[in-house]
């Protein structure tokens, strides 16, 4: 279906007055779309009704709640809030002065606003997330939300089209301004972050991470610099890049390709932020339910992130870090994708207004910080919808009053800002920044190899890596890592996932360990990383136990045999030997020589590591990957 160009003003007003279900999208300064339709419920992203009764394509604009995850067999609260589709049947632009000038101006005051969970009581889920959930391995950060809400009196629906047109007028920088109106539902927000995209094959993601609350007055290129100098905001933004890379490369045949990073300006806020492209041909559902959700929403690794948020939030997210997703009809007889983060958005149901925030938790962060940070992006939502007054100053100050009509002044284009953005790159894996060759002449060309997923979807970064080798790559479960997939293959990589690996109790750990005995004893080739590197350590007898600070997202050079390497950690947990010991038996020791800690092993057909070589922060991954899985396979080194 293409949009018609233009609509005639009093068109938004009749829609209004009718009741019906419709939506208002602004992607671009001039003009708003106007999507009306018939809503649909449906279970499963499958069931998005892409097409009509009699088999013709269809727009269909779905608001997809955070419960899908389970479609993916992840744990929630579930609230079962529906998976809302409007079925589109007239999709128009509108000039965006006419629809400013059709909507409510009046202040729309709040009662009884403030959080559901004190500051004091969010700092206390802070400070235990970080000992508890980081501090125990079981992840690299996890997103945790409390809610602002009010009572709002009068018609939902004025009050949102007075938001709608506060957000027009006041906000900038977002990828999506929106207002959602379906029976007994109202959600209206700027969201800046586009999810994912697929549009002619090629599938984008925007992971943006690390936020900047502009001080009274507004941003300037000195307090912008020193927010770029946070180590714990850098650290942020390359650990959900990691984690949107996994995504990426379970669905895109060339893995995704990195460029930026960018910043993100906002009217009150600034993030950073990168895009990764890649080439797909999976149905935009697929795609969506492959992607489901965002890091920067919820945390790395996935599964592990939505047990960790069912434990420490104490109510269902709703739509909150879920996506609205717009399908639209392709000349090819496809659909395109297109599809934002439901963040930075109100929700208005029964006359309770709730405005849903997270914070990233990582090993740095602060809780006081973190309490501070959610203010901030509630405080960015309510100001933006004139919910509680704006700061004009900072408004004013981001406007170029020299230029003929104000427009936006970017600090993204102050020479020293950009040199600070650009500087961030040099600490990444140039696999993932340079375009990547198929594989096809790779040092393993004709190889098969079997990666077993321990749950953590870095898996699929390393079986692309292992694709560019040359390899034939299949991923297994480890639920579904038997013999028989094991004997068949050239060469085993037992994969990294979360958790103690001392923990025998765990059916995960024992599988892994499993794997890990299974192929040492037949002798064939084994490559362990991470979770799996300490596994193999215990039953080569090294002893493990806890670092004293978690290594989540710690870029560290080591010596591997001899080489230096600049490698990316994801461990809470490590192998140690007595400093100075080099071999135990037939293998190798890689060892830190101050500490012990155990950073690569290798041995008669098996070789280990325990840092992530598939990371983006893993500068010299590749060429480790390929001198680990060279001893594996060498007939000498199994000899």
């Amino acid at each position: 279906m293409t949009p018609s160009p233009s609509a005639q003003p009093e068109t938004l007003s009749a829609v209004i007055a009718s009741g019906a279900p419709f939506a208002l999208i602004a992607r671009d300064e001039n003009t708003v779309e106007l999507l009306t339709g018939d809503v649909v419920d449906v279970a499963l992203l499958a069931d998005i009704p892409l097409t009509d009764a009699a088999g013709a394509p269809r727009e269909v604009l779905a608001l997809v709640p955070y419960r899908q995850v389970v479609e993916r067999g992840f744990e929630c609260h579930d609230d079962a809030a529906p998976l809302r589709c409007l079925a589109v049947a007239e999709h128009t632009h509108l000039p965006r002065a006419d629809v400013l000038a059709a909507l409510p101006t009046a202040p729309v005051p709040l009662r009884d606003a403030g959080f559901d969970i004190a500051d004091a009581e969010y700092a206390d889920i802070v400070r235990t997330v970080i000992a508890d959930e980081i501090g125990r391995g079981e992840g690299a950060n996890f997103v945790i939300r409390r809610d602002y809400t009010a009572s709002v009196d009068g018609d939902a629906l004025t009050a949102g089209l007075t938001w709608f047109r506060a957000l027009l007028e006041h906000e900038r920088g977002a990828y999506w301004t929106f207002l959602v109106s379906t029976p007994g539902h109202l959600a209206v927000g700027a969201s800046p972050e586009a999810h994912v995209s697929a549009t002619g094959g090629v599938v984008t993601m925007n992971p943006i991470s690390g936020t900047f609350r502009h001080p009274a007055g507004g941003a300037t290129a000195d307090t912008l610099a020193e927010f770029l100098g946070s180590t714990k905001e850098t650290e942020e933004l390359f650990m959900v890049v990691d984690e949107e890379l996994k995504m990426m490369s379970a669905v895109c045949s060339d893995g995704g390709r990195i460029t930026g990073p960018h910043l993100k300006e906002m009217s009150r806020l600034t993030h950073t932020e990168y895009m990764l492209r890649g080439r797909s041909t999976m149905d935009p559902r697929d795609i969506l339910r492959e992607t489901m959700f965002a890091p920067t929403v919820t945390g790395s690794p996935m599964q592990n992130a939505c047990t960790v948020i069912k434990r420490h939030e104490r109510t269902p997210r709703g739509y909150y870090s879920g996506v609205a997703a717009l399908f639209t009809p392709t000349d090819a007889g496809g659909h395109d994708l297109d599809a934002p983060i439901l963040i930075r958005t109100a929700y208005l149901v029964d006359g309770r207004l709730r405005v849903p925030v997270g914070a990233t938790l990582v090993r740095h962060s602060d809780p006081d910080g973190e309490v501070s940070e959610t203010h901030g992006k509630a405080a960015g939502v309510l100001g933006a919808i004139g919910a509680v007054p704006r700061d004009e100053v900072a408004e004013a100050a981001a406007l170029d009053e020299d230029a003929p009509t104000a427009v936006p002044r970017l600090l993204a284009d102050d020479p020293h800002i950009a040199a600070l953005l650009a500087a961030r790159n040099e600490r990444l894996a140039p696999f993932w920044l340079n375009p990547q060759s198929t594989g096809e002449a790779g040092p393993f060309a004709g190889l098969t190899a079997v990666v077993v997923d321990a749950e953590d979807r870095f898996t699929t970064m390393l079986a692309h890596q292992l694709r560019h080798l040359g390899f034939a790559v299949t991923i297994v479960p480890w639920e579904r890592a038997d013999a028989a997939a094991q004997d068949v293959a050239d060469l085993v990589v037992a994969g990294p996932g979360p958790g103690d690996p001392r923990d025998s109790a765990n059916t995960r750990i024992a599988a892994m360990r499993g794997v890990v005995d299974a192929r040492l004893a037949s002798g064939r080739p084994l490559v362990a990383v991470c979770l799996s590197h300490q596994i193999l350590a215990d039953r080569l007898g090294i002893g493990l136990g806890p670092l004293a600070a978690p290594h989540q997202g710690l870029q560290k050079t080591i010596d591997v045999f001899g080489t230096p390497a600049s490698i990316g950690f994801y461990n809470t947990f490590t192998a140690r030997v007595e400093p100075g010991t080099t071999t135990l038996g037939a293998t190798q020791i890689a060892a830190d020589p101050a500490s012990g800690d155990v950073y690569a092993l290798r041995g008669p057909g098996y070789a280990s590591v325990q840092g992530h070589l598939e990371s983006i922060l893993s500068r010299d991954g590749l060429a480790t990957l390929e001198r680990l899985v060279a001893h594996a396979l060498t007939p000498a080194a199994a000899a």
